[in-house]
């Protein structure tokens, strides 16, 4: 008996304890439903396993280069300026809260399935890392409200959570998908989605007459903000050296000196390390990068391989850069305008709203991959207005919804830490709250909640999306007459050409 409850221990301690190791056994049972040999099997696993690992590593790097630049900001302008970046938030959530982060992500995949394969919401979410940040999410907020001693309810009610939040947000962007696609096989899969939906939905207002992002050709000498990473990295150098000037200006040398672990000795090792933070932020994401497409390239054919099994038909809900193909250019602007959308709102916050709400720092990555998202989402439905207020207003949310969960994050000891996505914002708000009504009352109501959403979504699902309604049609027609007035205007260039040569000739005939 003694040793059946040491082997218990161990398995429970030593190896579901630990995210990592469960990431690769998920990937391992896809696999294995794949019918893949034994070499396969033991190579994704590990992948998918070391892939955690290394998204956890770059996380540290992140966090070690924001240190002294949360350190300049507070003492340059006495405010506190918390950066709203997701894998921080986890690496710091991952110690205390890993174990039930990660039995919220298997219980949930299989409930989501079971939701897909019996509902009218066939949708089979495949974005891991989001998963992975969701969980920690919901795991973080039910600890909290519930307290320690109800893991089980934690678990057993955040994974309820997420699969309904799984199956319904790809089901509320499928028309707009639709129209970005052109066709009906694939889904969203990404917390952002709200900004998308917000976003598309804006660009069939403003945009019925507007043209197209991709008629637009930039310099060469802009194109390198298409590399999220240069554009980010670059960024992130403007920001530093922005806040140390003004560090410099504002603060005694050896106050300012101080901010940094290097200790520089005069103002150009001081700018130079700033200018080195910046890069190690830049290598850090590098790393959570290469450690997210290690766990998707892993996790991602092991999920559609369960998924093929256990619901045939089911769309694969992926992540936002899927959607970036379809407008290279909108991405680029809703990029741009995100950022600009995010500065006005952080200015709100900072002159009116921060004795409300903390100050929330929302750095170009999620400005990149979400203003870009929704730079495409605006454009389908209405041109390039549509790219550039569907990336203005996704600016202001990533901004302000990150600003009011710090209020959340802040009483579970996260200070200077929140998530930056729409998504996890308004659901992390929702649960937060109600979960500090107690185990009884916020079980309840989460469970309200959770039933609301998900027979919102099948409504939406058989009465909008199944009967094939697809939105922005005005500004479609507007986009086909253009192309048949150009095609019409090239006809008549090329009919003018070949007149024109047709007079020459023959004058130069009369002339010989």
């Amino acid at each position: 008996m003694n040793v059946l409850a040491t082997i218990f221990n161990f398995i429970s301690q030593q190896i579901l304890n630990v995210p990592a190791y469960i990431i690769g056994l998920v990937a391992a049972v896809g696999l294995i439903a794949l019918k893949k040999n034994v070499g396969q099997i033991i190579s994704g696993a590990l992948k998918a396993a070391m892939g955690y690992l290394i998204l956890q590593a770059g996380a540290s790097v992140v966090s070690g280069s924001l240190n002294p630049f949360g350190q300049l900001i507070l003492k340059a302008t006495g405010a506190h300026g918390a950066i709203a970046t997701n894998e921080v938030i986890v690496a710091q959530a991952a110690k205390d809260f890993g174990a039930s982060s990660a039995y919220i992500v298997v219980i949930s995949f299989v409930l989501m399935l079971l939701l897909a394969r019996f509902t009218p919401l066939k949708y089979v979410f495949l974005t891991g890392h989001h998963m992975v940040f969701m969980s920690t999410l919901l795991a973080l907020v039910l600890s909290f409200g519930f307290g320690a001693k109800n893991s089980w309810l934690v678990v057993g009610l955040g994974a309820i959570l997420m699969a309904v939040i799984m199956v319904a947000t790809p089901s509320f962007a499928q028309p707009f998908m639709n129209r970005i696609t052109g066709s009906d096989q694939i889904a969203i899969g990404h917390f952002g989605t709200l900004s998308y939906v917000v976003s598309g939905a804006l660009g069939t207002v403003v945009g019925k007459k507007s043209k197209s992002t991709e008629d637009i050709n930039f310099s060469k000498n802009t194109s390198f903000l298409r590399d999220s990473m240069v554009s980010t990295t670059v960024l992130m150098i403007v920001l530093y050296l922005v806040f140390a000037v003004i560090g410099a200006f504002a603060l005694p040398a050896k106050v300012a000196f101080s901010v940094f672990p290097s200790a520089p000795k005069d103002y150009g090792a001081y700018f130079m390390a700033a200018f080195g933070q910046a890069l190690q932020f830049g290598i850090g994401i590098a790393i959570i990068l290469y450690g997210v497409r290690l766990i998707l390239g892993e996790l991602v054919p092991a999920f559609q391989g369960i998924a093929k099994k256990v619901v045939p038909g089911a769309k694969p809900a992926l992540d936002i850069p899927i959607v970036f193909p379809y407008g290279s250019n909108a991405s680029l602007i809703g990029f741009l305008s995100s950022f600009v959308g995010g500065l006005v709102a952080l200015a709100v916050i900072a002159v009116w709203l921060g004795p409300m709400w903390g100050l929330a720092l929302i750095l170009p990555v999620p400005h990149f991959f979400g203003g870009g998202g929704a730079g495409v989402f605006g454009n389908a439905t209405g041109g390039r207005k549509g790219a550039i207020l569907g990336g203005f207003v996704t600016g202001i949310i990533i901004t302000i919804l990150p600003a009011m969960l710090m209020t959340v994050m802040g009483s579970y000891g996260l200070k200077n830490a929140t998530f930056s996505d729409s998504d996890f914002c308004w659901y992390g708000l929702i649960a937060g709250k109600l979960s500090s009504f107690g185990p009884v009352a916020g079980t309840i109501s989460l469970l309200i909640v959770a039933a609301v959403i998900f027979g919102l979504a099948c409504l939406w699902q058989v009465k909008v999306v199944n009967k094939g309604w697809v939105p922005g049609a005005a500004h479609a027609a507007f986009i086909e007459s253009v192309k048949k007035q150009e095609d019409a205007e090239r006809e008549a260039e090329r009919a003018a050409e070949k007149a024109a040569k047709k007079a020459a000739k023959a004058a130069a005939a009369a002339k010989a």
